[in-house]
């Protein structure tokens, strides 16, 4: 009952013609702010329905047009017919957007990377701003937990890089896992990454890894990284159990759960680990840092590979959709929802 009501509170708000969120999670004396909540989302958010969480700097940033918007509507739709709702989270106008059109995917795939790349720290800006921004990890946990949606689905989540213990380049994600009760489904930590120190932070901040289906954290591109997870869980009712363990005991973090790329789509980790030591040599060449370096590592990861890296990108995105639809319909259920009144 406590839980419905919350939800309740929290929607009610988002149900307004001028759109603003509910401040009951807000220190006393937060100013309220403007966000716009999809009326699907609104309705399957009221009802206790399941929906599943989208970043959209993977649209923005992660790959070209149209391939990207291509992908995206392919994750929205992967979502829908494993019995979620899809909430694509960006920024538009200076307006936080929770579930967007299709015409307003489009609007984002097109303008691609001259989309402001919009982790926690830029929010405000870009808002102030009037500016359009893609969120990423860090931002779309926020927007997630803001409004009441558990599960999160992306590619992988960003972490600590290599050298960061000179550099101090430490990926928000880490510490928006470590402070927001968001259950973020993904591949790993992206294979350009400090693996093993990554999942020190996590362990820092507090944060339960779980593989699923392995003990072992995958690296992005292939399956296995030689880390062992916490914890593993071996089905989407697993994946629920442990969500809503972390939510009832209040422990205040994130829950990361790791689903290994699909076999048949796996690179050589070899192959990639070269292609990512050549890329990251140029990155230092031309004096690449900080919110650019992700991307264009990437991005001339996939040249050296022909476009097999991008491929593999695709497929586990896809497949974590997957996964993170049926956690986000098996935690509903778990919660009391029932299917027989949806409206």
């Amino acid at each position: 009952m406590d839980s419905a009501i919350s939800r309740l509170s929290n929607i009610a708000g988002h149900l307004n013609p001028q759109p603003c969120f509910s401040t009951s999670h807000l220190p006393k004396g937060g100013n309220r702010g403007m966000i716009k909540i999809s009326t699907e989302v609104s309705n399957a958010l009221s009802r206790g329905a399941a929906v599943v969480a989208l970043e959209s700097t993977i649209i923005c940033h992660g790959m070209p047009y149209p391939q990207n918007f291509q992908t995206a509507k392919e994750i929205e739709a992967i979502v829908r017919d494993s019995g979620a709702i899809p909430a694509t989270i960006a920024i538009l106008d200076g307006i936080p957007h929770i579930g967007l059109k299709i015409e307003e995917l489009e609007r984002l795939a097109r303008t691609g990377a001259q989309v402001r790349k919009t982790a926690r720290r830029d929010i405000a800006s870009v808002v102030a701003s009037g500016g359009d921004g893609a969120t990423t990890v860090s931002a779309t946990m926020f927007f997630a937990s803001m409004v009441g949606i558990s599960v999160f689905v992306t590619g992988g989540i960003g972490g600590v890089h290599r050298h960061g213990e000179q550099t101090m380049d430490v990926s928000s994600d880490l510490t928006e896992l470590g402070r927001t009760p968001v259950a973020v489904v993904c591949a790993g930590a992206k294979s350009i990454l400090d693996i093993p120190r990554t999942l020190e932070y996590l362990e820092t901040q507090g944060v339960c890894v779980a593989g699923y289906k392995t003990n072992e954290f995958p690296a992005f591109f292939t399956e296995t990284s030689g880390c062992k997870v916490s914890c593993r869980i071996d089905s989407p009712e697993d994946a629920a159990r442990l969500i809503e363990a972390n939510t009832k005991l209040n422990l205040g973090t994130g829950v990361l759960i790791a689903v290994p790329i699909p076999k048949e789509y796996s690179a050589s980790g070899s192959f990639v680990e070269s292609a990512i030591q050549k890329a990251l040599t140029e990155a230092k060449e031309q004096n690449i840092k900080g919110s650019a370096e992700t991307p264009f590592l990437l991005s001339r990861v996939n040249e050296l590979t022909g476009g097999a890296s991008l491929a593999s990108n695709i497929a586990l995105v896809k497949n974590n959709a997957t996964t993170g639809s049926k956690i986000a319909v098996c935690l509903a259920q778990l919660r009391g929802y029932d299917d027989q009144v949806k409206s």
